[in-house]
């Protein structure tokens, strides 16, 4: 079993840590990993870069634990402030989408600190509740909604706790906050844009009347969008509203068809919970032309790739040569592919899988 910058010798006892171990599959990667920690030993690496390695893997292990039983069930995050205090409108703002959204069988995601992460603890219930904590010294562990539940994990580092409380989740709601809250859409809004991500739904909450996000977008479009650095459609990523039933409804009625995607042999193969018809099919290359490099939009088999993964393969799907620059476009297609399917209260408990 040969390790990525491949060390013959290390590929032996690897292999038998494996066996030890007791571990049958995914070996090419688990070698991978432990060749990466045996190769830190001969760079020479110094203890604070070793110890925040292994502190960052630690923690890796103990999210994906976590987080594993409820791998078939959607999830949705919520970022706001910690200091936002239980009588502030925000606060029942918060506490609303989550229940309404709980309602729907989605998990809540959030931090486990005070504030705004309390408030989707509270309105989402603990069986409908994540808590993916950062250790700071000057607040004093998890809310009462989430302190001592399985579901709540602890993490030193910010980029540990910012990938879980990003990979994990299928829909995103982001409300008033400070400087972390706005690192976490941005950063959720780059990976989007660059498709780093998966597309999904964004929606920025606030109370009505409030202008926290008026005046951010004011900023994008005054400060930003005016000097060429992001483009005016990159507003297609998100929604902004006062309005819990639509930030609802914009997190819900993401998947009412689409699925979920993946690349295969150069094309964008996307899921579909219902197949378009022949005309549809001829109106999505017209109308979406500028995102495909050559060809149009048809309807495709699984790959054999596909088959072998056993991903999703009852589904239908469509496939184009995506120019994998316009995500704003391809937000635009999700939109109507699925304007046609209806519109359901629920999400399938597939699109996490």
């Amino acid at each position: 079993m040969a390790t990525r910058d491949s060390r013959p010798d290390l590929a032996a006892p690897i292999r038998a840590l494996l066996d030890a171990a007791g571990t049958p599959a995914n070996r090419d990667v688990l070698a991978d990993i432990l060749g990466t920690a045996a190769r830190l030993a001969g760079d020479g690496a110094d203890r604070l870069d070793l110890k925040i390695t292994a502190a960052a893997l630690r923690e890796m292990r103990a999210a994906f634990r976590a987080f594993a039983p409820y791998k078939g069930r959607p999830k949705v995050t919520i970022f706001g402030s910690a200091r936002t205090q239980p009588d502030d409108p925000v606060y029942a703002l918060a506490r609303d989408i989550a229940a309404r959204l709980a309602e729907s069988d989605w998990m809540v995601v959030t931090g486990a600190g005070p504030g705004i992460m309390a408030a989707g603890h509270e309105g989402a219930g603990r069986d409908h509740a994540f808590g993916v904590n950062i250790r700071l010294p000057f607040e004093q562990g998890a809310n009462e909604f989430i302190a001592r539940d399985p579901k709540l994990v602890e993490m030193k580092y910010f980029f540990t706790r910012k990938l879980m409380l990003l990979k994990e989740s299928n829909g995103f709601v982001v409300l008033p906050g400070g400087f972390g809250t706005l690192d976490e859409a941005f950063e959720l809004l780059t990976l989007l844009q660059t498709g780093k991500a998966e597309p999904a739904p964004i929606v920025l909450l606030d109370m009505p009347g409030g202008t926290y996000w008026q005046g951010w977008e004011r900023f994008l479009d005054e400060e930003v969008a005016s000097r060429g650095l992001v483009s005016p459609s990159d507003h297609a990523l998100w929604l902004r509203t006062d309005n819990v039933d639509a930030a609802a409804d914009e997190i819900l009625n993401f998947y009412s068809n689409y699925h979920s995607l993946r690349y295969v042999a150069g094309r964008l193969v996307i899921r579909l919970q219902r197949a378009p018809t022949a005309a549809q099919l001829a109106a999505l290359t017209e109308q979406f032309s500028d995102i495909c490099v050559s060809g149009g939009i048809e309807a495709v088999d699984p790959s054999a790739g596909e088959v072998n993964d056993g991903d999703h393969v009852d589904l239908p799907r469509i496939a184009l040569h995506f120019d994998r620059m316009q995500h704003d476009r391809l937000r635009d297609l999700i939109n109507t592919l699925n304007s046609y399917a209806p519109m359901p209260d629920t999400v399938p408990e597939s699109i996490a899988d």
